[in-house]
């Protein structure tokens, strides 16, 4: 499908977004429960089969996990791997559904210009093509075949809450048509996960967050997350375990600020400064200049705290 309420359409399985979902350290318990989520959303089939397996017949609280409405959340800091995370999960999917998988990222462009009514409009044309899609996505005997991910991302601008007095009605219109779009899509059971992300929970309109059939929080890594990441990094080269353990306790002591580097910092600054600092001198990356860069490194700081 290519049109402008869109992104970059992207279909699973995909190698090197199997790569990059499994560079994401640290979030292992997140990614397992959202695999397990997003299969029983997709295929509740398979719920019927784990009962007739494991409990011999029918099992009265799958009720309560189909009547879920088929939304994720993904909460937390800038940096702490929501976007590629909801943007990479098709691949496991895919793999653990045995069918494909495409990814359609809600675009900007949907969310209008400002202009009354024009959000409402353009959500609502989205959620259409969306629906059109998904009907397609089971065979003449009802086998599924493909599964399709509607991606949200910075989810708070589309989906903010109801609540607010300065939001004008027409915008309240538009966060109506998202919640009765995504509810249909459990209505008609179709193939369909919606995932949300976001850096301003709060912000999220409350019927949508209770709706939400998981809400995952995200936060940075703790020291030992970021050793990991570290040593994933910079794996076959001669750095000692203890220099880089004196890294990353120093890129989390900067008791100064109270908070440590968030995933994207360590991926897209620190790793790449080391890198290009070494190349820089024509030297080999060693654990005392990593220590150093640890030493001088500032975090970025949390979403919405000043400067």
């Amino acid at each position: 499908m290519t049109s402008e309420l869109f992104g970059h359409v992207q279909e699973f399985p995909d190698p090197d977004s199997g790569v990059r979902f499994e560079a994401l350290v640290g979030l292992d318990d997140v990614k397992v429960r959202l695999i397990n989520e997003a299969t029983v959303i997709l295929q509740p089939e398979l719920l019927d089969k784990w009962a007739t397996v494991r409990h011999m017949g029918t099992v009265h609280a799958l009720q309560a996990v189909r009547d879920r409405v088929p939304l994720i959340v993904l909460a937390g800091d800038v940096g702490t791997g929501k976007t590629e995370l909801a943007e990479t999960v098709g691949h496991p999917i895919a793999h653990q559904l045995g069918v494909d998988v495409t990814l359609y990222p809600l675009s900007l462009n949907a969310r209008g210009a400002g202009l009354v009514g024009q959000m409402t409009t353009l959500i609502t044309s989205a959620l259409n093509e969306i629906r059109n899609m998904a009907a397609k996505s089971r065979t003449s005997d009802g086998q599924l075949n493909r599964a399709v991910i509607l991606l949200v991302d910075e989810a708070d601008s589309v989906a903010q809450s109801r609540e607010l007095a300065q939001m004008h009605h027409e915008d309240r219109a538009g966060v109506n048509a998202l919640i009765q779009g995504i509810d249909s899509f459990r209505k008609e059971q179709l193939p369909v996960l919606t995932i949300m992300c976001t850096n301003r929970p709060d912000a999220i309109d409350p019927a949508v967050a209770r709706r939400a059939a998981h809400v995952f929080r995200l936060g940075r890594p703790t020291a030992e997350q970021t050793r990991e990441v570290l040593n994933a990094a910079f794996a076959g080269i001669a750095v000692s375990h203890n220099d880089l353990d004196e890294v990353a306790m120093l890129l989390h002591s900067d008791n100064s600020k109270q908070y440590g580097p968030t995933y994207s910092d360590l991926r897209q600054r620190f790793v790449p400064d080391a890198v290009l600092d070494a190349f820089g001198r024509d030297a080999p990356i060693v654990g005392s200049r990593l220590i150093e860069l640890a030493a001088s490194f500032t975090p970025t700081r949390p979403f919405g705290s000043g400067s």
